[in-house]
């Protein structure tokens, strides 16, 4: 349970790092209202939808097919799926195949794509 807890602060922390930085957004939960563009805000509830109705794998290789081009606008969707998936409470993912430790795995490795490895390795390097 501690260790469940010390992994959701690091990913939250990191999200919070990145939206900080490369979009001046300072917040401690992202929302919809930092994505600018009608089609990020459709494609992020898709997204979003898909993880409710447990099928956050199949979410997630749709998030990195529409990273892979690595447009900047996609990144923003990214942190905000893994927000959102970081707040699903720990039965949840595992009821759906899915752990906490996956979530920060995905994180670095989309972010990764977008040249932010020294974000990526100096928050999740213990994880």
């Amino acid at each position: 349970m501690f260790e469940q807890d010390y992994i959701m602060r690091v990913i939250k922390e990191m999200i919070r790092a990145i939206l900080k930085l490369l979009f001046s957004i300072d917040t401690d939960s992202p929302t919809m209202e930092l994505l600018s563009e009608k089609e990020q805000v459709e494609t992020t509830e898709k997204l979003l939808e898909m993880v409710d109705g447990g099928k956050i794998n199949e979410a997630e290789n749709a998030l990195y097919e529409l990273a892979a081009d690595g447009d900047r606008s996609h990144l923003a969707v990214a942190l905000l799926f893994y927000s959102y998936l970081n707040d699903k409470e720990d039965g949840f993912l595992e009821a759906n195949g899915y752990s906490r430790e996956e979530i920060g795995a995905g994180l670095r490795a989309l972010i990764s794509r977008y040249g932010l490895n020294g974000i990526a390795d100096a928050f999740l390097e213990e994880l």
